[in-house]
């Protein structure tokens, strides 16, 4: 078997369930410029905790749905908690540091081998770990979620490993994790930006202008308050993909077949002639146990 083994699919339940909770999130994030001048936006801080809350129940959705439909076992479901907890505890390295966060570089080759489906739900835990860990619990939190599952998700969603390995590959998620980190501190600002209409600065929100505005004052908030640490993020994120890169993506791909997350068991009943595995000395020399798919267990007595 070549390529590198996706564990979660995107079934029906949990593409439908993904789908939901990113056009909840779209919402969330865009509202200042998607609501009309005249609406009354000032009411939405106070809706923050139902928003809270109801992000939290979909995400918590997204991964019962995920886990459930593609009948993830117990090997699977230990990765995930130890690559969430892994995350969690590089999260507070850097914290405070110019934007030096070496999780980013974990969510990229996390998501890169195990696929978007497991990458949308490992980013959410991983950040909900991290904010228990960190005592990073809030209103914000359900944000913080939700970008970095669509950030490691997005690593899932590049062109397949089966045509690009090697320096190519690295490239590639190189690139990605750059403008991901970008992208993360971008959409990240819109959480908090339309909430500073009091210091009656010319970058605060302002209710009351047209969109053309808004956009031009939200690109010069992130010009001068998330810049630099976007930037290091970004920095962070490459270098360590370019090093580290090529001995964690063998490490996880290895991992992942060795767990066999979709293997098929089967029963054969009296009379049958199973076809039985190798033995491990004719596994281990062949170079087969990573690539066995179905294993026959014979019932004859």
């Amino acid at each position: 078997m070549t390529g590198s083994p996706r564990p979660v699919r995107l079934g029906p339940r949990s593409l439908a369930a993904l789908s939901l909770v990113s056009a909840v999130g779209v919402v969330a994030f865009g509202w200042p410029f998607l609501a009309p001048p005249t609406s009354r936006l000032g009411a939405h801080a106070q809706d923050a905790p139902w928003l809270f809350t109801g992000l939290l129940v979909l995400l918590i959705a997204v991964a019962a749905a995920t886990i459930s439909e593609s009948g993830l076992g117990p090997k699977a479901v230990a990765m995930l908690g130890v690559l969430a907890a892994t995350g969690a505890a590089l999260r507070p390295i850097g914290a405070g540091t110019a934007g030096i966060e070496p999780m980013f570089f974990l969510m990229v080759l996390s998501g890169r081998v195990l696929g978007p489906g497991f990458g949308f739900v490992l980013g959410s835990v991983t950040m909900f770990a991290s904010a228990l860990l960190t005592g990073g619990v809030g209103p914000w939190m359900p944000f913080q979620m939700l970008a970095m599952g669509w950030f490691t998700m997005g690593a899932g969603l590049l062109p397949g490993p089966d045509r690009l390995r090697g320096r190519g590959e690295l490239a590639l998620l190189a690139a990605y994790g750059c403008l991901a980190a970008f992208a993360y501190g971008t959409v990240m600002n819109l959480a908090g930006w339309p909430f500073m209409g009091a210091l009656a600065s010319d970058i605060a929100f302002d209710a009351h202008a047209a969109v053309p505005v808004n956009l031009a004052r939200f690109a010069a908030y992130c010009l001068a308050t998330s810049l630099g640490w976007d930037l290091g993020r970004a920095v962070c994120t490459v270098v360590l993909t370019l090093t580290l890169g090529p001995t964690l993506l063998r490490a996880l791909r290895r991992a992942t077949r060795r767990a066999a997350f979709e293997t098929a068991v089967t029963f054969e009943g009296p009379g049958t002639h199973p076809v039985r595995p190798h033995s491990c000395a004719d596994r281990q020399t062949r170079g087969e146990a990573a690539h066995m798919t179905h294993v026959t267990y014979d019932a004859t007595p």
